[in-house]
Parts: C-alpha cells; structure tokens; sequence
C-alpha cells in the first residue's frame, strides 16, 4: 500500500494486562511474560494524513518490514483498524492504533513522543471473531471473518425474508425486514448501534441479534444470545427476494443460507492506554445523549 513505512522500538519489555473476550474472568491479569517489543512495524492507512504520520514517526524510529514484526502500530482510522487486523490476523500479532482518521473508536490519540513508553503501559483486549459459512444459490460456498458483524441485507427493492435458527431451534419462522445481523461485543458500537441494536459491554460473553428495519414483527428489536451460540439464517424466496450477506468487508451475493460462530481459534489483540481502554469506550457509548 502505498505510504506504508515502519519502525522498530529496542528498548520496551513491558508487562502488558490483558483483558480477554470471551472467557473473560472479570478481572485484569498481567501477563506473566512480556512482549517481545524489539521489532514494531507502522502500517498507514492510503491518505495524506497517516502516511505524513507514518514519515514522521519513522524519522525518530529505526524500523522493520510487516512480515518480520512481532507487533504492529497501524494509523488511520476504525476501517483502517479492520483492514488491519484481518491482514495480520494468521500471526496473531499485537496491534496499537493511533487515530489519523475521523471517528477511531478503536483507537489511541496520536502523539509522537514517548511510545516507547506508552506502548509498555497499554493494557491489551483480546477478541474473538464471528466466523461466517455463505452457501449461495449457486451452490457455492464462502467461509470468512468479521470483527465487527455479520450481516445480510436485501439485494433489490424488496424486503428479505428470513429464517433464524439459535442452537438447531427455529426461533423466529419469518422476519421480514432489509434484513439482520451479527455483532460482537466489539461491533455493538458500530453498524448493530445505528440500526437500534444494544450495545455489549466487553466481556459479557454475548453477541447481539439485530434485525435491520424490521417490517413484521414490527416491534422486535432482536435478541441478546450466548457467545457460544449457533446461528443460521436462511434466506426464504431468495430467487424473488434476493439477499447478500457481509463479513466486516467480505461480501457474499446470492446466498441461501448463512451459519454463524465465535471462532475461539483465533484470538486477536488490540492494545489501548490506560486512560483510553476500549472497554471504558464501550461503557460510555450507552450514555451518550
């Protein structure tokens, strides 16, 4: 991509407490070995702003290439983030993002002093992706992963309608609707909050079941389920009312049928300040006015 420079810090060894979704115990641990933070690579997301950063931290920062790294700083912003994680997600390296892009909910102010101190004082949330199956009306089928959502959404003017499944259990014979969703904790705050979903306080060990503009029954406004459930949704009169399905970017058209899971294989670590833990985030968001 272009603009993507990197960096190293030699000197940080730090104790780095981790909080881990899914499994979470309630309490922050530290952990026990420290990071190998000998090798950092920067990652800049393709706009003037982070690639100005990324040159700039690369001035005061001797530097490694991403494929060598053992963790990576990524600037720009939440898309950048999901861009980010889902290239580095088969190393499963730390990541921690500086904001040069607009909303970066996920993550940390920038500056460019001191990170080779705050990157030994960040404490690290670890998460879990939802891991989607797509069998299409072709008989195709797409396997992929989303951080935030899984969603499925009507292809033309007409509504979807759609079955779900909880657990091999029909929980709901016909929604009709733009369609529905799958969010994690973490995407509770993203797409899920704008269509009237609930947010998710990290560790619940919940996802969130969302329909997208429900039209019957009118008044469902989804469910809570537990992190382990199962989840199928199937697409009825697809050929009449065709429907995608979405997995953070990854998108499938023409589908029947779509199963959902948390993916416990795969653990992804994001690193956030003190003052700044996404945790602390997510709180916040269900008191906004």
């Amino acid at each position: 991509m272009p603009g993507r420079r990197v960096a190293t810090l030699d000197n940080a060894a730090p104790r780095i407490a981790a909080l881990r979704i899914g499994g979470y115990n309630g309490r922050m641990e530290s952990d026990p070995h420290p990071a190998n933070l000998s090798r950092i690579a920067f990652v800049a997301a393709d706009t003037a702003e982070a690639r100005e950063a990324c040159v700039k931290l690369t001035g005061r920062y001797d530097g490694c290439d991403p494929d060598t790294a053992k963790m990576i700083v990524a600037l720009g912003g939440d898309g950048f983030m999901l861009e980010t994680l889902h290239r580095f997600m088969p190393r499963g390296l730390p990541i921690y993002g500086m904001n040069r892009g607009s909303v970066g909910f996920m993550m940390n102010d920038y500056r460019e002093d001191d990170l080779e101190t705050r990157i030994p004082r960040s404490r690290a949330v670890v998460l879990h992706p939802l891991r989607m199956v797509a069998r299409t009306m072709d008989g195709g089928v797409v396997n992929a992963v989303a951080v935030n959502e899984v969603s499925l959404l009507r292809e033309t003017r007409q509504t979807a309608k759609l079955r779900i499944t909880i657990d091999d259990i029909v929980r709901m014979e016909e929604l009709i609707a733009d369609g529905a969703l799958i969010a994690t904790p973490a995407g509770s705050t993203a797409y899920n909050l704008s269509v009237g979903g609930a947010i998710i306080p990290l560790g619940a060990n919940l996802l969130a079941l969302t329909p997208i503009s429900a039209f019957r029954p009118r008044r469902w406004r989804g469910a809570l389920l537990p992190h382990e459930a199962r989840v199928k949704i199937e697409v009825m009169e697809p050929e009449k009312r065709p429907v995608s399905a979405v997995a953070d970017f990854t998108e499938v058209r023409d589908v029947r049928d779509v199963e959902i899971v948390e993916d416990r294989s795969i653990n992804l670590t994001l690193l956030f300040d003190p003052e700044h833990a996404l945790e602390e985030r997510v709180l916040k968001e269900q008191f906004l006015p």
